[in-house]
């Protein structure tokens, strides 16, 4: 950076500083390159190099109050850039010890939690529970829902229906007898 480019970016960054935008902009646009270039010097990958921009744009936004005017711009920036990259390496270092780039590891181990072939069962039983529900008469249906499904106390399912909770327990009981006959029926146990 030439002195008159370091003269000129003190000087927007002190109109950035009085509320300036289009000078913030300016001076955002000019620490690019810098703070890639101080990436680069500390030996990042180009595809680090992107982040380790984006913190020093960060860090220069952050202490944008505390920049003085009257010292030079550039040393500035480029100590803010160079410390950007090591804080990277840090980060890398910290994430590299403890974890490993494997993008085909998860080939090797099966998913413990689900299995497809459970999974399909599980749902075509619970198609042909919700079929032998709705072959129910409408008190036993009623009382499957509110109770079984709806998961209701008898008090709360004898308020919801009008009915008494003798009846509600009767109406549930068959049922549960009902729908065990039609899923023997249907194949399923």
């Amino acid at each position: 950076m030439t002195n008159e480019q370091d003269r000129r970016l003190s000087v927007l960054m002190a109109a950035a500083q009085a509320g300036d935008r289009a000078s913030y902009q300016a001076v955002l646009r000019a620490c690019v390159p810098v703070a890639a270039a101080a990436a680069r010097r500390q030996g990042h990958a180009p595809e680090t190099v992107d982040d380790v921009v984006q913190e020093v744009l960060l860090t220069v936004h952050r202490a944008l109050a505390t920049y003085d005017p009257g010292r030079p711009f550039g040393p500035w920036l480029q100590s803010i850039a160079a410390r950007r990259a090591v804080d990277a390496w840090r980060r890398h270092g910290r994430a590299g010890g403890r974890e490993v780039h494997d993008p085909d590891a998860y080939l090797a181990y099966a998913d413990a939690g689900a299995d497809a072939g459970a999974q399909a069962d599980a749902s075509l039983r619970s198609d042909a529970l919700r079929q032998a529900v709705a072959r129910l008469p409408p008190g036993q249906r009623e009382a499957i829902e509110l109770i079984g499904l709806g998961e209701k106390s008898l008090d709360e399912a004898a308020a919801a229906t009008g009915r008494s909770k003798g009846a509600l327990k009767v109406n549930f009981h068959r049922a549960i007898k009902a729908l065990r006959t039609l899923m023997a029926e249907g194949g399923d146990v």
